[in-house]
């Protein structure tokens, strides 16, 4: 298939025309979490990028495998393998055993995901499924020479390299991006930049899980896991890895040199890397104690689409400030668009349940074309056939949308777009199966039925109902029931409804 897609490759420094190492397949892998709290937004901005790079090549017509880790061991508090290992020091915060708290923040970081509608991977991995892989690939790099024990551990030798610093002309204080400077030295190694392969018993006594291996009872270090998980499921050769900035160094750089030591070939042909979030304080981060959360936006009445849409509105590459005055310029922005949006709907007599089955139709002839290089004019003109859609001007502009998309993932051009599309003479129709069809990329809620909007409550009636409210809460502390129940029965005859929750009673009108 020709191939459409531009991106910028970290590892040369330069944009380069995407073209995998199988026609029309992807093999994608991202960096998945450290579960142990919360993810805050400043992680989330990676997700909400990565997921809209697996769609642009879905969009493009790519079959994508992408393939994430959970790392659920292993990952001390400097990624330069020192201080206290993330997953025992929140066991410790919560009074929990690591893997309730594994569970319990792996489920949190799905639940996010879905509010923000990010896809979750085809295959996802915890490490602590993979230790017999991990112990294997150690192995092979010690009979190669590559890893040496000391100290009871086994480390990478990075002397054996020809070139450790593979991610360009950067210094190692340019690439320390994410590691603190206030952690203790390892003197067990051979050398400054050498990595921990494997932890034994001589380390940690209290870490919490152990697994034997031939060299004595330990945990396998951080950066091994993303190597193994990947080749488990995508092969020796790699299209794209992904992640954030700040695991460039050491992380990357370290997956780099175990993986094509141990291959004895190129392992990943493009690196994906997300700029910082920052507050006007600088990098958002869980060691500064910020756990700005999808919960805390959503506390504070921000849909978590509005907070997709900051991201998409900025490029990837460039580190983005966040502000509660900016998130209400793009709620604004969001509901005039959502407004236009809606008014086709009504214009066209479409729901969003036809809209997509008919954009579906669409795309799944479009996505046929691209993948196979058959005709797009005739698949389109078959697919449209007795419908209202300009075949002509669907395919115009589905090939602008992927240019600007494609173009290093220029999210803020791809929505352009989508304005260009309302701005122009084509019936309502089109405009919205075109929308419908960028909407699988930008994954923005721009074609799905909302419910009505509540009319406004006059404030003595809601002054009243509070009041009530509280009233029977008295009542039921004093467990006079009877007076609680005629206090319901009042109020719905004013047509209030009442119901009691966790969070407290809640009303509507009925």
């Amino acid at each position: 298939m020709e191939n459409k897609i531009q991106l910028f490759n970290t590892l040369t420094r330069k944009t380069e025309k995407f073209i995998p190492n199988e026609d029309g397949k992807v093999a994608m892998y991202t960096c998945g979490p450290t579960v142990y709290h919360f993810a805050h937004i400043g992680n989330l901005r990676s997700y909400i990028m990565e997921d809209v790079l697996e769609k642009t090549l879905r969009y493009a017509g790519y079959d994508v495998k992408r393939v994430m880790n959970i790392t659920d061991v292993g990952h001390l508090s400097s990624d330069a393998d020192t201080g206290e290992d993330k997953m025992l020091k929140g066991a410790k915060r919560e009074h929990k055993t690591v893997m309730e708290i594994a569970k319990f923040y792996t489920d949190a970081f799905k639940t996010d995901c879905e509010k923000l509608n990010i896809k979750w991977p085809d295959v996802v991995e915890p490490a602590t499924n993979c230790i017999s892989e991990f112990i294997h690939m150690i192995e092979v790099l010690l009979e190669k020479g590559y890893a040496y024990k000391a100290g009871e551990n086994i480390y990478f030798d990075t002397s054996k390299l020809k070139e450790y610093y593979v991610f360009g002309n950067q210094s190692e204080e340019e690439l320390l991006v994410g590691v603190r400077d206030d952690v203790e030295e390892d003197t067990n190694k051979r050398n400054k930049n050498d990595f921990v392969l494997w932890f034994t018993k001589s380390k940690f006594e209290d870490q919490a899980l152990k697994w034997d291996s031939p060299w004595g009872v330990g945990y396998p270090g951080w950066h091994i896991e993303c190597s193994c998980i990947s080749m488990k499921h995508l092969g020796e050769y790699m299209d794209i890895h992904c992640g954030g900035i700040d695991n460039m160094f050491p992380h990357h750089t370290n997956e780099i040199a175990q993986s094509e030591s141990y291959l004895g070939h190129k392992w990943v042909n493009y690196w994906f890397h997300v700029h910082h979030l920052n507050d006007r304080n600088g990098k958002m981060s869980k060691s500064k104690g910020d756990i700005l959360t999808v919960s805390t936006l959503e506390g504070k009445g921000i849909d978590p689409m509005i907070y997709r849409l900051f991201c998409l509105q900025s490029h990837y590459r460039k580190p983005l400030e966040f502000s509660y005055d900016v998130l209400d310029n793009v709620k604004n922005g969001y509901d005039k668009l959502i407004k236009k949006i809606d008014s086709l709907k009504t214009e066209a007599g479409l729901d969003h349940k036809a809209l997509s089955e008919l954009s579906l139709k669409i795309e799944k002839a479009r996505k046929t074309a691209e993948r196979y290089s058959k005709d797009m004019n005739e698949s389109i003109a078959k697919a449209v056939k007795g419908t209202e859609v300009d075949a002509t001007a669907y395919i115009d502009f589905s090939d602008k949308f992927l240019a600007a998309v494609g173009n290093d993932i220029n999210t803020s051009s791809g929505i352009t777009v989508v304005y260009d599309v309302l701005g122009s003479n084509l019936n309502a129709v089109t405009k919205l199966v075109l929308i419908d069809a960028f909407d699988q990329v930008l994954s923005l809620n721009l074609t799905v039925d909302r419910p009505e909007p509540k009319a406004a409550v006059d404030p003595e009636l809601e002054a009243f109902v509070l009041s009530k409210i509280e009233e029977r809460k008295e009542a039921k502390k004093n467990k006079d029931f009877a007076k609680a129940d005629a206090i319901r029965e009042e109020l719905l005859n004013k047509g209030v409804a009442i119901k009691d929750t966790r969070e407290g009673t809640v009303w509507e009108l009925v």
